[in-house]
């Protein structure tokens, strides 16, 4: 019989918690700062940002191969794997974001 009136207890004691908590929902924030950028924009800068790496890493190999001084075989080694690994990473993002949209798309309304 203790063991009843225990759950009863508890069970007032969750409603009561329950009933407190709802009673303290907080209202829906505020959108994002005008000066934050949107997601859209920060992809864009993202891609922008591998899109100049892999033309610098370009005209560096591009200055080494015609003999100009000053440009060294590590440094376009090291700007070319720079180019290879921002360009995999932006793969990535674009699969993952393309494995989202395509399971929003499959879920059941």
């Amino acid at each position: 019989m203790s063991q009843g009136v225990e759950f009863n207890r508890l069970m007032l004691e969750m409603r009561s918690m329950q009933m407190e908590a709802m009673a303290k929902a907080k209202p829906v924030q505020a959108p994002a700062e005008a000066g934050a950028p949107s997601f859209s924009e920060m992809l864009s800068q993202a891609v922008d940002k591998v899109n100049e790496t892999q033309q610098a890493s370009t005209a560096m190999a591009n200055a080494f191969e015609v003999g100009q001084s000053g440009v060294d075989l590590t440094d376009v080694m090291i700007a070319s794997q720079k180019a290879s690994v921002s360009f995999q990473a932006m793969t990535q993002v674009r699969n993952k974001l393309v494995q989202a949209y395509q399971d929003i798309m499959q879920m059941p309304v």
